[in-house]
């Protein structure tokens, strides 16, 4: 398969306090019976799940299935433009430290097509047009855990489906490991699992596992601080992401030796070591995040109602890690995402030293026109470790540049 890589570390990971206790407040609702598997097709964009749902009614909108997030959520300007019933507003918190306001939503609800009779209410309204543009894709929404708990949900990163198995009847006899979850208040599935510094012994710690971080593993900065990392000696490198819901997210980016889940040991994974004062990344209730580029290794079957997460590996589950870094932050612009500006770059990195700046528009890569390609297309050529060549337009010329991007060393 082309495989989708992540725009930046962990962007979803909305933590809503306030509607945790609005949720008490509101009744169960019963147990959606499936008559007969159903399998939905899904658009993976850089490493992100986007699905086809409706709310109200409405024309076919592109919602992120998230576990790092608990309840229905729909952007705010999208809300608006529905036409939904906004309540109180509400904080809530993202990656980064900076506050975001959101609302409760009234009287509306999502469905999926292709499983019918199925409907939930929505409860947020959150800003998420950024995102958008960072993804190159329409983002109108997330689904998390109280959309995953009606199911037992098998989601398969190679042939781009999920399959929705109906909860009350389901029994696996497959090959996979079942490993034990809980789910915490913000409804993120938490296991038990280790990490292995390089030249270390094993840390144990509890990890959140969270489909909607296009990453590998980022451990929190108070692990971090603890456990004093990375080890003396590991290579890294500066790290500073400007997407999410809550700003941007800094650390190093490096490797441990191991990461393990149950009995499968995921080798020298890119690691955010985060440097973070506020937000999620400087959590102290969990260790760290498991994102979307180990758990994409495996076909995951999310079984809440049993506790548990069932992992059977693929055949990408040995692959090196291997994405490059080039020091960039490009966005899409336009109505159809085909303008690729240049953010940010970063300070003596790969993009800097070849002489990219920010404000410039990526016309071509490698000679194949930008606006041939998709943006999770563009950023997933420009982590490849080789040359390329890109074509650029500031002010009023084209200019060719040369650009290697660095990989992380797999030692010290």
């Amino acid at each position: 398969m082309t495989k989708h890589r992540k725009t930046s570390l962990a962007l979803m990971a909305i933590v809503a306090a306030a509607a945790s206790a609005f949720a008490l407040r509101r009744p169960a609702p019963p147990a959606f019976a499936l008559r007969s598997d159903v399998t939905l097709p899904f658009e993976l964009v850089s490493q992100h799940v986007f699905l086809s749902v409706t709310v109200n009614g409405s024309r076919p909108l592109a919602f992120v299935l998230d576990t790092g997030d608990k309840y229905a959520i729909v952007d705010l300007d999208r809300a608006r433009e529905l036409g939904l019933t906004l309540g109180r507003p509400i904080d809530v918190g993202g990656v980064g430290a900076e506050p975001v306001v959101g609302a409760f939503v009234q009287g509306s609800s999502f469905a999926v097509p292709g499983v019918p009779g199925f409907s939930q209410p929505v409860t947020l309204a959150v800003p998420l047009r950024k995102l958008a543009s960072q993804f190159g894709h329409d983002f109108d929404g997330i689904l998390g855990a109280d959309f995953i708990t009606e199911f037992v949900l098998a989601l398969n990163y190679q042939t781009h489906t999920i399959t929705l198995h109906d909860a009350n009847t389901f029994a696996y006899a497959g090959p996979g490991e079942r490993v034990p979850i809980r789910l915490n208040p913000s409804g993120h599935p938490v296991i038990e699992g280790s990490v292995t510094p390089l030249g270390g012994s094993p840390i144990a710690g509890r990890f959140v596992l969270d489909i909607g971080a296009g990453g590998s593993l980022t451990l929190f900065s108070p692990f971090v601080a603890e456990h004093q990392l990375p080890s003396p000696g590991t290579k890294t490198i500066a790290f500073v992401s400007g997407g999410g819901t809550g700003g941007d997210t800094v650390g190093k980016i490096g490797r441990v030796a191991e990461l393990r889940i149950g009995q499968s040991s995921v080798v020298r994974p890119i690691t955010n070591f985060s440097e973070d004062k506020a937000g999620a990344f400087a959590s102290s209730a969990a260790q760290g995040n498991i994102g979307a580029d180990v758990l994409s290794r495996f076909t995951l079957l999310f079984d809440y109602g049993h506790n548990r997460i069932i992992f059977e590996p693929t055949a990408a589950f040995s692959a090196p890690f291997d994405r490059a870094f080039s020091g960039l932050r490009i966005e899409a612009e336009g109505a159809d995402y085909k303008t690729y500006r240049i953010k940010t770059v970063r300070g003596e990195s790969p993009a800097a030293l070849a002489g990219l700046d920010a404000d410039d528009i990526v016309t071509a890569v490698d000679g194949r026109p930008a606006s041939e390609l998709t943006l999770s297309v563009v950023l997933e050529i420009l982590e490849r470790p080789a040359p390329h060549r890109v074509t650029v337009q500031r002010g009023g010329q084209t200019i060719n540049i040369g650009l290697t991007p660095a990989q992380i060393g797999d030692g010290r």
